[in-house]
């Protein structure tokens, strides 16, 4: 079976719901990440940040399962993703649809045209 988070000792369910809020859910992100990155999560010292990363290297390690690659600086090195339209775009899209039905309702205002008096 994978290892997962829990697997860890000490971090429990709290933890790891904890590092999950922080997007840190699976043991090679948190292998790969800063003491400073992991510090910042309620709950973790820098101390027990340093050692739960530790932990989750070691549970990699004996797993077989790959981390993420590193610089010689320790640091993790992202891969380059294809740009994809996301979250901006549809919202550029919502904002124009919207100007363009202002005013559309059905019943709603005044009627053009003449007025009966």
């Amino acid at each position: 079976m994978k290892p997962v988070i829990t697997d860890i000792p000490g971090v429990g369910p709290a933890a790891a719901a904890a590092l999950g809020e922080h997007h840190i859910k699976t043991l090679a992100k948190l292998a790969s990440a800063s003491v400073e990155a992991v510090s910042a999560v309620p709950g973790f010292s820098e101390s027990r940040a340093a050692r739960v990363i530790a932990a989750a290297g070691e549970l990699l390690a004996a797993s077989g399962t790959s981390q993420t690659a590193k610089d010689k600086g320790g640091k993790s090195v992202k891969e380059d993703k294809p740009a994809s339209k996301g979250k901006k775009d549809k919202k550029e899209k919502k904002k124009k649809d919207k100007g363009k039905k202002k005013g559309k309702g059905k019943g709603k205002g005044k009627k053009k045209g003449k007025q009966k008096e």
